[in-house]
């Protein structure tokens, strides 16, 4: 099955009318939190203003008195109304399937985001690559490692693989939460979306979601949204959770670039070729997306 290169499927991305709407949407809630930001400094001097007046004469009148609780009162109105922000739209329009905000609001931690210098389908080989969780992220997972694939189901938008990791390491600093043998689903939603969840103890989760949205040829932006129901101090958890995403996302970055100077499309033949079980869902992603013949269906795929 041919493999567009990543330059032709950004091409097709930036001129599809469903990825125009994406674009649409996301200047308008960019002009928005740009609108409101701009409010903040303006209410700031209109209340500096009147106060000044107010007091200029040692005498404050009623009136003076109610135009400054007025313009107090729109200004604490206008904080209140901050629009949502980016990722929030984002998540809202490439994840319809989570559609329990307000259980997803409580279970938030952390929302991160990046432009990267690689193309789009560099991410999505790397995040369905399960391999990679062995070898980029040695290191910070401290030697983990996949012993067994569960199960693989296909959806009409891609797939769900779950697979049992090990921590091969005694010393591993994971063991203090986590049984040494757990099942993690990796799940392609849309195109643009992938969710990987990893359970912790008795019945609890953290679930991180991925949104790469190609940019240009040689650009895309990374979302990372994490979710958690541990029963831990948010704060500190919050703490935690930013320095191992970041901690993974340095290891990302050497591995993205080298996938990118080998060019991805020879990466893909092989992939396809390979009958490994950890580059199922990736193979999905082909399947559904990858060809020639199927390549507009790209940004069809997260309606």
């Amino acid at each position: 099955m041919p493999i567009n290169s990543p330059l032709k499927d950004t091409e097709i991305t930036k001129n599809n009318p469903h990825n125009l709407e994406f674009e649409l949407a996301l200047f308008i809630a960019r002009l928005k939190n740009g609108v409101w930001l701009a409010g903040i400094p303006s209410w700031l001097f209109g209340i500096t203003d009147r106060s000044f007046a107010a007091f200029a004469d040692g005498y404050i009148s009623a009136l003076e008195v109610f135009q400054l609780f007025t313009a107090s009162f729109f200004f604490l109105s206008w904080l209140y109304l901050r629009p949502e922000t980016d990722s929030q739209n984002i998540h809202g329009y490439l994840c319809p399937t989570q559609d329990n905000r307000f259980e997803l609001k409580k279970r938030h931690m952390i929302s991160q985001e990046y432009i990267l210098p690689v193309p789009y389908l560099c991410q999505i080989y790397h995040l369905l690559n399960l391999k990679h969780l062995e070898t980029i992220h040695k290191f910070s997972l401290n030697n983990l490692r996949v012993i067994n694939i569960s199960s693989f189901q296909k959806t009409d938008g891609g797939g769900t693989i779950k697979f049992q990791t090990v921590l091969d390491s005694p010393l591993n600093a994971l063991r203090i939460w986590r049984q040494p043998i757990v099942e993690v689903d990796l799940i392609l939603h849309t195109p643009y979306t992938i969710e990987l969840s990893i359970p912790v103890y008795n019945g609890k989760r953290i679930t991180v979601m991925f949104y790469a949205l190609p940019l240009s040829q040689r650009e895309h932006h990374l979302f990372i949204e994490i979710y958690s129901d541990l029963d831990w101090p948010k704060p500190i958890l919050q703490v935690l959770l930013h320095f191992a995403s970041c901690l993974t996302l340095f290891e990302d970055l050497p591995y993205l670039r080298n996938l990118y100077e080998k060019n991805i499309e020879r990466l893909f033949h092989l992939s396809l070729a390979s009958n490994h079980q950890t580059m199922l869902l990736f193979k999905r992603f082909v399947e559904l997306y990858g060809s020639s013949t199927k390549t507009p269906k790209l940004l069809e795929g997260s309606k």
